[in-house]
């Protein structure tokens, strides 16, 4: 790979970062660097059996440890940083979800955003057995005898940069710098592209997910500790108001706020943007195109902000290459990086 550099990260947990921005640099890289990381689930390892719940192996709000961040030398405010997923694998033979009380989107959520006077959920964990050469997770039942084989779909839950005006958001809160967005979209072969809000931009990422369903009902997906390779580039002068998607299919634009006809509203307004700016069409014939052909699975309806996904196939769209085609040369990049190993 001689045109690849790459920086091999794995975090010791005294490194963790617990929020997006307020957190020093572990690295600089250049852009275009390929980063081989690990990162831990978002239980800090510590949910390994049946007996340990959440709320007793975790002090929160220590939920979802990032790896990072990264310092993207030349990013400043109004560029975009594109990171493109080459690979991401399970690193156990296990992973594990759980019921939390007072989370996820069937139950109250305490004082602040869903109260009611009903008891809180049962906590319980199921683990979850990877096989890494079938590419399964396989599902047992906590009461009973009922198990199924599912197929691994593995993605990242927390991709984000630092927010800017010196704040620090939770990791467990998604917004317009990214952070815990839960699209199972974020998925290999997938680039994400992220508005740079401060110098560096400060990328951090986590929260892996074996396989998750859209909204992720209970709050929890199938949590593993992830080996994942990403390259990340850098478009100066361009701006994503949102965090941004693009598969070799599809372009998608995200949106995290509540109540959730707000997250739908935000990734909806966005990709109208990108149709009328980077795709040439006017904005009333953006809109109108995306009424007819936009997909818009739901992310996540449990964090502390709610993530919608719209998604347009790009067979329907003008000949326009996004972002000046970095996608595809980030997989042709990837492509060398993998045939190279």
């Amino acid at each position: 790979m001689p045109d690849l550099e790459v920086v091999s990260y794995r975090p010791d947990p005294s490194e963790f970062a617990w929020t997006f921005g307020g957190v020093r640099p572990v690295r600089s890289i250049r852009p275009g660097t390929v980063l081989e990381v690990w990162t831990e689930d978002a239980f800090g390892g510590r949910v390994r059996g049946p007996d340990d719940l959440v709320t007793r192996v975790i002090e929160f709000p220590f939920v979802n440890p990032q790896t990072g961040p990264f310092y993207v030398e030349g990013a400043e405010p109004g560029d975009t940083i594109a990171v493109h997923f080459v690979s991401i694998m399970p690193s156990r033979d296990y992973a594990a979800s759980s019921t939390i009380p007072f989370f996820g989107a069937l139950t109250a959520t305490g004082p602040i955003h869903t109260a009611s006077l009903q008891d809180p959920l049962e906590e319980r964990v199921w683990i979850y057995e990877v096989d890494r050469a079938s590419w399964t997770v396989t599902y047992r039942a906590s009461r009973g005898d009922y198990s199924v084989v599912l197929p691994m779909d593995p993605m990242h839950g927390t991709v984000g940069v630092a927010p800017a005006s010196f704040e620090a958001r939770s990791s467990l809160v998604p917004d317009a710098h990214g952070g815990n967005m839960d699209t199972p979209e974020m998925r290999a072969g997938v680039t994400c592209y992220l508005g740079v809000k401060v110098e560096g931009a400060l990328l951090s990422l986590g929260d892996g997910h074996c396989r998750q369903g859209e909204g992720e009902s209970c709050g929890v997906a199938v949590e593993a500790a992830m080996d994942t390779v990403v390259i990340v580039d850098l478009i100066k002068g361009v701006a994503t108001p949102w965090p941004r998607l693009e598969s070799d299919d599809y372009i998608m634009s995200t949106g995290s706020a509540r109540p959730l006809e707000d997250a739908f509203r935000i990734s909806q307004v966005d990709l109208v943007g990108w149709l009328a700016g980077q795709y040439g069409l006017e904005l009333l014939d953006a809109y109108q195109l995306l009424t007819q052909v936009s997909e818009a699975p739901v992310a996540n309806v449990c964090d502390p902000n709610y993530t919608f996904v719209t998604k347009v196939r790009k067979q329907y769209l003008p000949s326009v290459a996004a972002y000046g085609g970095i996608h595809a040369q980030l997989r042709e990049q990837a492509s060398g990086y993998s045939s190279a190993r």
